[in-house]
């Protein structure tokens, strides 16, 4: 039978399979971050277990850091705490950590893929519902809870039941000032927020094809806000480039055998899935969250739609049906988060910002996503971009997507940000957040309101 790379891929990594009950998955990579591992490890302990495979496993620290320069300072008790406890506990077991000024720290789903961590055709978890932001590579990628990070630590398998297929065709090529953050938010608008529940999505499409690797971690890195379990795309030359000479990634005969066998991995013709979706980009514009979740958006030039059962997002939000999105004010602008921070968003961001200033009543956050990332940004001038437009070039981290740390957007202000959720208070207590491209938020940094590229 002809299969799609979804069932080849969990084909290959059935360890155990027993009627009527859940499949012993193998699982190759393991990511750490500071805030759901800790559990995972005294459970360890607890048990008197090992970790099975500490080589197929790194460590970051991203969520709860401080992004200031002084970072090393972390005044907040609790986040002091997780920090410290995961440098304890990679000692330990003998995982490699990318601690602070290890030219790796960041963002786990940006490290990752720059280290050539993240390889085609394998099975990766983390304790993260991002981690579908690995799929762009081809691989299974997807969250898991603190007790299944144990489960991987101590055996590298998990216990999964098999989800069901989903083709997400995208038709046309992308318009001027668009991006593949429109194309997922477009997505998310059209099926809503449950619309892939119980599915994994492989992305197709003339524009999939043309994307940058770095687009394509933006494309999948949303899958979870539509519901799906993860989202992938099927390895190509422009994958293999970008993982040619990684760190992690296979060199000499390895690297040959390894293309031949990624080569493989592309979905058989006459292949099913158990729901096809298509969406037509060919005349998408700059999209913008206008509710509390990411399915509440729409194209930047129309009006905040009549919905019945959204009375809380109008009050939260304080927009009302029939207003425009458009030149709304906004008091706060963030650039960053495992959607946006990469090199390719800075560059993009740099170049609206080059020669503007950000507006008097607006703050700008540009975070990049690792140290890497905003060495990169250094070495080509970005920040001193950033600098003389007004914009605060901050150190790697989560930072202000999910204000878990000081970075956080005050009460009743309006911030337009690059992450990938606008649920109530996500970026602080009683802040409100409009999701939108880098190009976008740039674009409306200057301007002091919601606005495109194209507009300026």
């Amino acid at each position: 039978m002809p299969k799609n790379i979804i069932e080849k891929i969990w084909d290959a990594h059935i360890h155990k399979q027993r009627k009527g009950h859940p499949v012993v998955l193998t699982i190759d990579k393991l990511l750490l971050h500071e805030v759901t591992s800790a559990q995972a490890f005294a459970e360890l302990r607890r048990r008197k277990l090992t970790v099975r495979h500490p080589e197929r496993i790194i460590a970051t620290l991203d969520h709860s850091i401080p992004t200031t320069s002084d970072r090393n300072n972390i005044v907040d008790i609790n986040a002091k705490l997780q920090v410290e406890t995961l440098r304890n506990n990679t000692k330990e077991f003998g995982i490699q950590l990318y601690d602070f000024d290890s030219g790796h720290q960041g963002i786990v789903h940006v490290t990752g893929p720059e280290l050539g961590f993240t390889l085609p055709g394998e099975t990766i978890v983390c304790g993260d519902s991002h981690t579908a932001t690995h799929g762009a590579f081809g691989a299974l990628a997807f969250g898991i809870g603190t007790s299944e990070v144990t489960h991987v630590l101590a055996t590298s398998t998990i216990l999964q039941r098999k989800p069901k297929t989903m083709l997400v065709e995208f038709i046309g090529s992308l318009p001027e000032h668009t991006s593949s953050k429109d194309m997922i938010m477009k997505l998310i608008a059209t099926i809503g927020v449950a619309g892939a529940k119980g599915h994994i999505i492989e992305y197709t499409g003339e524009a999939i094809r043309a994307m940058s690797m770095e687009s394509r971690m933006t494309l999948c890195n949303m899958s979870i806000e539509c519901g799906a379990r993860a989202g992938l795309i099927a390895p190509d030359e422009i994958t293999f480039d970008y993982l040619h000479n990684k760190p992690y990634a296979p060199k000499k005969s390895e690297w040959d055998k390894a293309i031949q066998y990624w080569k493989t991995l592309g979905s058989d013709v006459d292949c099913y899935y158990d729901n096809v979706v298509q969406v037509d980009i060919s005349r998408l514009k700059p999209m913008v969250t206008w509710g509390i979740n990411p399915e509440q958006a729409i194209s930047i030039n129309q009006i905040i739609p009549n919905i019945e059962d959204a009375e809380q997002a109008y009050q939260y939000t304080q927009l009302k049906p029939g207003w425009r999105i458009k030149n709304q004010a906004i008091d706060w602008a963030f650039i960053g988060s495992c959607t946006n921070g990469r090199i390719e968003d800075l560059r993009i961001v740099a170049n609206i910002l080059q020669g503007q200033q950000v507006a008097d009543a607006v703050r700008m956050y540009i975070v990049p996503g690792s140290e890497q990332v905003r060495q990169q940004a250094i070495t080509e001038g970005l920040d001193q971009i950033f600098s003389e437009a007004g914009a605060e070039f901050r150190m790697p981290g989560c930072s202000m997507c999910l204000a878990m740390n000081a970075d956080k957007v005050p009460e009743g202000q309006r911030c337009i940000s690059t992450s990938n959720r606008n649920f109530i208070g996500r970026q602080g207590p009683g802040s409100i957040t409009h999701l939108a491209s880098p190009a976008t938020v740039a674009a409306s940094a200057i301007k002091g309101a919601i606005c495109s590229a194209e507009d300026l």
